[in-house]
């Protein structure tokens, strides 16, 4: 049972939030929080430790408080939120490399938990319906969160090598939606239209911000391993997730749509790898039945309910409603220019 909890990337929101919620949890008598800057919002209880878990010196925090469990929430899967693609990689790959080279050193630390993605399954037309936790990617990532998290896995299963004394879970959770979370995701279906891939409608898996906490929390006082998938009963396409936020579509072939997506990504309304862009296209859907039977843990939401929830926070569109149909029907110029416009018009709200 977690006695000294030791999380990383606190002073981002998730992690603050599981921070906080460890520090009331009577079973755990004292969480440590670390990450390079102070955090912004509240993380009362938690005592904060300013430090870059990319620094060997991340092995002397771990052993002067004694630590038992270690969480790691600092793997980032939007590099707009640290500054681009470099200090993206370097936190979630050399980062998890030195955390866990300084827990293999320590002589306290018994159980590491690690919060990681369902981008790691990959999307592809020759997916199954649903991805087991033994199921591969029928093509990996080439690039972006989706790469990062498939190598910080790798690290993680060499880890487990190494140290057999140290029990570890891996959750890779569906995208995380809610009314104050922010994502890759959740700036995807706030653009004033959304670009979708011509001839394509994904199937999308949610888990609600409040389920992924509980979920976490349940991940580090508990006593399961191995690696679970976490998600929300039921899929939602992308069309259907469009209509429920209330945003115009312009269906778009699969190239152009990631051209639309860099131009997002540079006016800082979205940002959109290659990889994302090809779940867009194809969706992916996990098996959840281990996150009942070995994690013992059931969402409160649905995927649809979660996004229902998101969607409540999202704001009117730009009123082009008119413009879109024209573009779809070829009256206005390629569907791909007009979308570029209505997000340059949107940056202006």
């Amino acid at each position: 049972m977690a006695s000294v909890v030791l999380v990383t990337g606190v002073s981002r929101y998730l992690g603050g939030l599981l921070a906080r919620r460890l520090s009331a949890d009577p079973s755990v008598d004292r969480v440590v929080g670390v990450d390079v800057i102070p955090p912004a919002h509240d993380i009362s209880g938690v005592e904060f430790v300013r430090a870059d878990i990319r620094n060997p010196m991340i092995a002397r925090v771990i052993e002067s408080a004694g630590v038992d469990t270690v969480v790691h929430m600092n793997v980032i899967a939007t590099p707009t939120f640290v500054g681009g693609r470099t200090p993206q990689k370097e936190i979630n790959v050399i980062g998890t490399m030195q955390l866990l080279a300084a827990c293999q050193k320590s002589t306290t630390v018994r159980r590491l938990v690690v919060k990681s993605s369902a981008a790691v399954y990959g999307s592809t037309p020759r997916d199954p319906a649903m991805f087991t936790e033994d199921m591969g990617a029928k093509r990996s990532p080439s690039g972006g969160f989706g790469k990062d998290s498939i190598e910080v896995e790798g690290y993680v299963r060499g880890f487990a090598r190494r140290r057999p004394d140290t029990e570890i879970l891996t959750l890779r959770f569906a995208n995380i939606v809610g009314p104050r979370i922010r994502t890759s995701i959740t700036d995807y279906f706030n653009l004033p239209v959304v670009p979708v891939p011509l001839g394509y409608d994904a199937r999308m898996q949610f888990v609600h911000e409040d389920d992924a906490i509980d979920a976490l929390v349940r991940a580090t006082t508990g006593e399961a391993s191995g690696i679970v998938n976490i998600a929300g009963d039921g899929v939602l396409t992308v069309l259907q997730a469009a209509a429920i936020v209330g945003r115009p579509v312009v269906p778009m072939p699969l190239q152009a749509a990631g051209v639309v997506g860099g131009f997002a990504k540079r006016l800082g309304l979205a940002d959109f790898s290659p990889d994302q862009m090809s779940f867009l296209a194809f969706g992916r859907g996990m098996d959840t039945r281990r996150m009942r039977s070995v994690l013992g843990f059931t969402p409160r939401y649905t995927s649809r309910e979660a996004f229902e929830d998101f969607a409540r926070t999202v704001g009117p569109a730009v009123p082009a409603a008119a413009i879109v149909g024209d573009a779809v029907s070829g009256v206005a110029g390629t569907a791909s220019q007009v979308v570029l416009g209505l997000l340059g018009a949107g940056r202006g709200r």
